[in-house]
């Protein structure tokens, strides 16, 4: 079933949790779409997952356009929501209205993320009015990891847990579509969403919110080293990889790859005439 704005309100209101995923290429798309996965997410964390940055901050428009429209040609059902890059909004609504179209025109997805409460709800009535869903992302922002002084869990205190209430009403009021809370406690999150008529999807929220994403490289354990606390491994494909490597390189150094059956075959009288 092709999953839109509509079908994700839907599911928020019948309490059908709603699932997203990363995904950052046309491969790994498709297979999220054959799952069945409901909204992919074109992250800008693919500046850490595919590009070997620290951080998303060097992430550009024309990496996200690219590894959005990939992303487009391999799903043809899920809700693909691309993220605005540093900078692509910030700068001013105008900027946030034309980087928001290139991402629609160019990168094929369905809606744009862009991180910030309040303070970008101009910027989200603006993208709203071009014609273009948005999806508002508040509580831990990557973007402002420099601002926040790391990465750290917001709302914790009663001044900060109003401030993310407001927040996620101002998105709301201003016309985003669905909203994403990072690393917001769990209690919180559940106020959050049920004072919300809009869809939730939660990263390190807690299970009380309207759908879950996470960065598919985390849940499937492709690389070792630091993991979040809110990541649960449902696989360790990393290991399959490695094994799958490791077998490649034994079989074909002990000259037991390509065996007879992954050989193109040539009659032994064209050979004998080449002699």
């Amino acid at each position: 079933m092709k999953n839109t704005i509509l079908t994700l309100q839907k599911q928020k209101e019948e309490n059908d949790k709603i699932i997203m995923v990363t995904a950052y290429d046309y491969t790994t798309a498709k297979l999220m779409d054959e799952m069945e996965v409901n909204t992919i997410l074109v992250g800008d964390s693919l500046g850490m997952t595919m590009l070997g940055y620290e951080d998303t901050l060097s992430v550009t428009m024309e990496d996200m356009i690219h590894h959005s429209a990939a992303v487009a040609r391999g799903a043809k059902n899920a809700f693909i929501v691309t993220d605005m890059p540093f900078m692509s909004y910030q700068t001013s609504v105008y900027d946030a209205v034309v980087n928001a179209g290139r991402l629609i025109k160019e990168g094929r997805g369905h809606a744009v993320k862009l991180e910030g409460g309040s303070a970008f709800a101009p910027h989200i009535e603006a993208i709203v009015k071009a014609s273009i869903p948005v999806v508002a992302h508040i509580g831990l922002t990557p973007q402002s990891v420099n601002a926040f002084g790391g990465f750290k869990v917001q709302g914790k205190d009663l001044e900060a847990a109003k401030s993310l209430i407001e927040d996620a009403k101002a998105v709301e009021a201003a016309g985003a579509c669905m909203v994403v809370l990072e690393c917001v406690p769990a209690k919180l999150a559940k106020k959050i969403t049920q004072e919300l008529h809009i869809p939730t999807i939660g990263i390190g929220a807690g299970p009380d919110c309207d759908g879950q994403v996470l960065v598919y490289q985390d849940m499937l354990a492709l690389y070792e080293g630091f993991r979040p606390k809110f990541v649960k491994v449902f696989a360790d494909a990393g290991k399959t990889m490695r094994d799958g490597i490791a077998a490649y390189i034994q079989e074909t150094k002990g000259g037991n790859f390509p065996a007879p059956e992954h050989c193109f075959r040539i009659e032994d009288r064209v050979m004998e005439s080449l002699d």
